[in-house]
């Protein structure tokens, strides 16, 4: 089942297919708190590799009668603490490694949030916004019946990531379904609420996002009674961080999409924004405001970034331009590990993604246990079960960086790593 060829261990110098760059920084995350953790190489090597890849041929008839055949990959990194969880993304540039390092993240995320998963990944090599509906759904359902080996309620759980949706979810949970012979809401979570979908699911990151935010600004004891944010992305999560922190009294001054930003230092009104957007396709021609690059938004004057878009954006060419006093990761691996020691050198307080965004899983978790129980919760429990779990977290985390003088990321990364490192001692190397 693992994908890698080798015919030597993984201390030689032949090199797994999994080792991207994106892999390879995740890695040097681990080995970081685990020098911190004092963690012998005995422990530490299992974590430092997937306990299983899939790599496989997704065949599918075009629109014009054509077959054409992509790579799709699903990914376990630790399974320790339960089944797998983990989005699954669809990208032109989608590669193992990427769908790797994602992977691990899910497991420190996991483990970060008290959840009873394991860190898993998934991904198709496609370009999503080149095919028609059909053409999506039939190379969905073509990818679920080749990774059915490795998915279900108690194996592995995929939830939305990048250009994936609740109907993606809703194709997933039919094809398992219909192969099993009976419907299993709960191999999917991010469905639709006509399916066994859990209200509030769809908003959660950004609302997560956005508590980690205000959370944030009170341990950086910023001054002022608005304090100003700027936002990259601002898709489902990215809206959802502006709306719940202008809610709050923060100030947004800057946001972005793929195509570049605007910028107002006066503040932006977000509904309008919102409007303009849904009533031209654009921001750019939004009145009050000046366009801006992405790169040039990222390096605006603020108080708290959000990078909220795709990974690698705060890495060591612009670090050091920074003029923010909190990054608060929206995405998943927005900042390499060469940009937070730029950023731990300037004083830049980095709240991580394993906690940041850690709210869209926390969810992810509460619709699979409402689909196992067919028990389902009202909007107002899952949003106080979930602000109760992200404060708490956030406590600890806050605390042990203080306590220990680590940055917020080696603490929350502290936290995650000696929770699994625990599980897997109690459970023991078999054979």
């Amino acid at each position: 089942m693992g994908s890698a060829t080798e015919s030597k261990g993984f201390g030689n110098a032949i090199v797994n297919e999994w080792e991207t760059e994106d892999f390879k920084n995740a890695q040097k995350r681990l080995d970081k708190v685990a020098g911190h953790l004092k963690l012998d190489s005995n422990t530490l090597e299992p974590m430092r590799h997937p306990k299983r890849s899939l790599s496989v041929v997704v065949p599918a008839r075009m629109d014009d009668g054509t077959v054409q055949t992509f790579m799709g990959y699903r990914v376990h990194h630790d399974l320790a603490l339960g089944p797998g969880k983990g989005g699954l993304r669809y990208h032109q540039d989608v590669t193992l490694g990427q769908v790797a390092s994602m992977a691990m993240l899910m497991t420190w995320k996991c483990s970060l949030m008290n959840l009873p998963f394991g860190g898993a990944h998934g991904g198709i090599r496609v370009a999503p916004h080149e095919m028609s509906q059909g053409e999506l759904e039939r190379i969905t359902r073509r990818y679920v019946s080749e990774i059915l080996e490795l998915i279900g309620p108690n194996q592995d759980i995929a939830g939305p990531d990048l250009n994936t949706d609740e109907q993606t979810m809703a194709w997933i949970m039919d094809t398992y379904s219909v192969n099993i012979g009976y419907t299993v809401p709960s191999i999917v979570t991010g469905k639709p609420q006509s399916i066994g979908g859990s209200l509030g699911v769809l908003q959660s990151t950004g609302y997560g996002v956005a508590l980690s935010a205000k959370r944030a600004a009170q341990y950086a004891k910023l001054k002022g009674n608005n304090p100003t944010v700027i936002i990259q992305g601002l898709g489902n999560v990215g809206s959802a961080v502006a709306r719940n922190l202008t809610s709050a009294g923060f100030k947004v001054v800057g946001v972005s999409d793929a195509e570049g930003g605007v910028h107002n230092a006066k503040g932006l009104d977000i509904e309008a924004l919102m409007s303009h957007i849904e009533k031209h396709g654009n921001m750019y021609e939004f009145p009050k405001a000046d366009k801006v690059t992405n790169e040039e938004l990222l390096e605006l004057e603020c108080d708290i970034l959000a990078p909220c878009a795709v990974s690698n954006q705060l890495h060591a060419g612009n670090a050091d331009r920074l003029k923010c006093k909190v990054v608060v990761e929206g995405a998943n691996a927005p900042t390499t590990p060469n940009a937070d020691d730029v950023l731990d050198s300037k004083g830049v307080i980095v709240v991580p993604d394993i906690l940041a965004n850690a709210a869209g899983v926390t969810v992810g978790y509460f619709e699979w246990v409402q689909g196992l129980m067919h028990l389902f919760w009202t909007e107002e429990e899952v949003y106080q079960r979930l602000d109760q779990l992200v404060n708490d977290v956030c406590t600890r985390v806050f605390e042990t960086a203080t306590d220990k003088k680590l940055s917020l990321r080696m603490a929350a990364m502290s936290i995650a790593v000696e929770r699994i490192v625990e599980a897997r001692r109690m459970r023991g190397l078999y054979p």
